[in-house]
């Protein structure tokens, strides 16, 4: 009898564990190891989902689920969802522990040199897909492949943007000349930049709209790149029509270095870095010092001196930093050189036709960033206060206005830039869909006390053309919202709305002076579809907009006392796209988008003024192609592609072409990382033809370049490194102008050409690394 009780007991317990199911559990961690407290878990099978939240120690556990196969969908602010599919619950209990990549766009304040992973660099990059990114043309570089890239000029950390073309046509210690989506962006302008939580476009600039000079960049503390193209994202004002790029520093590295580099053409640099643990957290201080005469007959002289001292405390959701920099450069200046002047032989291909042109600067900036997140809420506050100055002399023209003591101006620009940025970020459900909604605001103040157009002679001041002084005030709130209606589909809706305010004071022409206002509307929105076997498909279309010089819309005469008209403070940008992600082979990573551009004015780069100015409507469309390939881990391949097709929408007498409107950028290679001691990497970048002026009868040469990077781990904390620029040693341009200016002897209306600034021929740096 006591027997069958016994089986009778046994079977009774057999089969209420049938019933009741097993248990499910995990832990969820990021990729430093860090606990994610507040993650959303939930298991999705036949019936109603069930929902689980991480505890303090990124725990969480669903008891008595019914054998059979579920969805396990994991969703965190800032983090790429998991999606795990197929997982099979049968009556053992079932341990389930995940690992959260940060997406693509993510929002940190405290970042190590690691932070951003590839998804061709993960096990399994198709759970990671949902969230990554929210079109096809939004991405982020990581250090990895920024550890073995060659770059002449700081600038160039941009070109690991798929697109983005960097060069330079004056002086090194200049801002750079930026080419993305068939616009020349001259020097920033449709191209917003971000350093470490401080912007870098410069409003109402004396040389250039949205000027944006980035030789203060130091690339050994760059910890990813995040970017994204077109009008599409409701965080992204001004100027973020072609695109927009984060650079974040990273708040600590793995060990003090110093860095030691000598190369061809008076090319020598130090640098330094460490980041000592304190009590609540890390201190990074970084300086460098360079200098760089170029191949240029009148050498460049950039003497440059950057610091930088960072401030910080916290991990991926919760963090504080504070970062100060100083940047002073000071160089000479070899301008674009006419054709006809290298062919008689009065100037050598790398020589100048005015010798004193010249350029000096600073810039101060202190920016701190607070982050705080409780799963389903994040916030996040940025302030930053810069403090800059310019000092440029150019003669673009040589003798064209003036015949007698020549054409070379001195334009001066010194400002204090005050801003603060902040959003806040919830996840909940709506009638039970997961749901996501995002508001900010930001406030930006740009007090341009000294705004300055002299005519000089070899840098001696002839007289004042003109001379102003301007504050701009920039304001805008948006408002996001994003939802997943099914597992396939998501939506996202944002509406921006921005606000100027501009005041003018003319120190010469006092009519001129005044006030303006004005505002503008953008709707974006984006639909998502997938994944299916690891891709993901997006639309995008967005309104967004550039601003123009504030002392253009209160202006009433020229400097000549002619009647002018005022520009438009804010123009319109219309864009559209459609594209594809894919991870569905092993270890590949690409995106293709067809994508569509719209201004209602274009900046127009103006060769006998040396700046940009308003010009007609345009419109362009065009293809990207990216692929990232990471057959070993030691191995990477790349290879980026862009076609692009612009014209100007209204009648232009000149012509339709939007000049120098490239119309093909193609970048590639092959990087080694640690493979028996040796890292390295070969690249090929490809600046394809361009017209020169508007109907198309004067094209540029493309330009092709190698570059070469070779290096050796000697022992664990000392390496030695080989740059080699322009490896085939090519004849090409860095970029090509074609307008009028005069030579002596010229005719006295100056003869039109091709005004070139070449590529440096090949160029080598021997660099010696330690840690400690």
């Amino acid at each position: 009898m006591r027997a069958v009780l016994v089986l009778i007991a046994w079977l009774a317990a057999v089969n209420a564990g049938a019933q009741t199911g097993a248990s499910l559990s995990g832990r969820i961690t990021d990729e430093t190891g860090g606990v994610l407290p507040g993650v959303t878990v939930e298991l999705r099978g036949s019936g109603e989902p069930l929902l689980a939240v991480t505890d303090a120690e990124g725990r969480y556990s669903f008891e008595d689920v019914s054998r059979g196969t579920y969805l396990l969908s994991m969703r965190l602010i800032n983090f790429a969802d998991i999606n795990k599919r197929d997982l099979v619950v049968g009556s053992e209990p079932v341990i389930d522990d995940e690992v959260m990549r940060l997406s693509l766009s993510a929002d940190v304040v405290v970042v190590g040199r690691r932070t951003f992973t590839n998804l061709a660099d993960v096990k399994n990059p198709a759970e990671d897909l949902v969230g990554i990114a929210a079109s096809a043309s939004q991405g982020a570089i990581t250090s990895r492949q920024l550890e073995v890239r060659p770059f002449m000029r700081q600038g160039e950390v941009l070109e690991t943007v798929p697109g983005v073309i960097i060069t330079q046509h004056s002086g090194e210690g200049k801002a750079n000349q930026y080419f993305l989506r068939g616009l020349n962006l001259d020097h920033g302008s449709d191209f917003a930049m971000t350093v470490a939580g401080a912007p870098v476009n410069m409003v109402t600039h004396a040389h250039s709209q949205g000027y944006a000079d980035l030789n203060f960049l130091i690339p050994e503390l760059v910890a990813g790149v995040q970017y994204s193209k077109g009008p599409y994202y409701a965080d992204l004002g001004d100027f973020a029509t072609a695109g927009a790029s984060n650079i974040n520093y990273a708040t600590q590295l793995d060990r003090p270095i110093a860095e030691l580099q000598a190369g061809s053409y008076g090319f020598g640099r130090l640098f330094v870095a460490a980041s000592p643990k304190t009590a609540n957290g890390h201190l990074l201080g970084a300086f460098e010092t360079s200098t760089n005469d170029g191949p240029w007959t009148v050498p460049d002289s950039y003497r440059k001196l950057n610091g930088v001292i960072r401030y910080s405390q916290g991990d991926n959701l919760n963090g504080f930093s504070l970062t100060g920099m100083a940047y002073n450069g000071k160089w000479n200046a070899s301008q674009a050189v006419p054709e006809r002047a290298v062919e008689a032989g009065a100037v050598d291909r790398y020589g100048s036709i005015d010798s004193s042109d010249r350029g000096d600067t600073y810039r101060y900036s202190l920016a701190g960033e607070w982050q705080r997140s409780s799963g389903s809420m994040l916030t996040k506050v940025q302030a930053y206060g810069i403090g800059y100055d310019l000092t440029l002399l150019n003669n673009f023209t040589f003798y064209l206005d003036d015949p007698v003591h020549g054409d070379q101006n001195e334009q001066q620009d010194h400002r204090f830039i005050t801003g603060v940025k902040a959003f806040q970020k919830r996840q909940s459900r709506w009638a039970g869909y997961a749901v996501e909604n995002t508001y900010g605001v930001q406030v930006r103040n740009d007090d341009v006390s000294n705004l300055a157009l002299i005519h000089t002679e070899h840098g001696v001041p002839l007289s004042t053309r003109a001379q102003a002084s301007a504050i701009v005030t920039t304001a805008g709130v948006y408002g996001e919202n994003r939802i997943e209606w099914v597992p396939w589909l998501r939506t996202t809706a944002g509406l921006r709305v921005d606000g100027s305010h501009y005041t003018v004071d003319d120190k010469l022409q006092s009519i001129n002076s005044g006030t303006s206002s004005t505002g503008i509307v953008s709707p974006k929105g984006t639909v998502t579809l997938g994944p299916w076997r690891g891709t993901e498909a997006y639309v995008n279309a967005g309104l967004g907009f550039h601003s123009n010089n504030a002392l253009g819309t209160t202006i009433v005469v020229d400097p000549n006392g002619n009647p002018v008209d005022r520009v438009t403070p804010l123009v319109r940008a219309k864009g559209a796209e459609v594209g594809v992600r894919t991870v569905a082979l092993s270890h590949l990573q690409s995106t293709l988008s067809l994508w569509t551009l719209g201004l209602d004015s274009e900046l127009v780069y103006n060769g006998d003024a040396g700046a940009t100015e308003p010009g007609p409507a345009s419109g362009r469309y065009g293809v990207e192609f990216a692929n990232y390939y990471a057959p070993k881990p030691w191995l990477v391949f790349d290879g980026d592609v862009a076609w692009s097709h612009a014209r100007f929408t209204e009648f232009n007498e000149a012509g339709q072409y939007v000049p120098e409107a490239v119309d093909v950028v193609v970048s590639g290679g092959a990087s080694v990382d640690n493979f028996h001691r040796m890292f390295g990497s070969l690249r090929l970048r490809y600046f394809g033809p361009r017209p020169l002026v508007a109907d198309n009868s004067v094209r540029s040469k493309a330009t092709t370049l190698l570059n070469l990077e070779a290096g050796y781990q000697v022992q664990k904390n000392l390496r030695v490194n080989l740059l080699i620029f322009n490896l085939a040693n090519s004849t090409v341009s860095d970029i090509d102008y074609y307008f009028a200016s005069r030579l002596p002897g010229d005719p006295l209306d100056g003869v039109d050409d091709l005004h070139t600034h070449p590529s440096p021929p090949r160029t080598a740096r021997v660099s010696l690394v330690v840690g400690f």
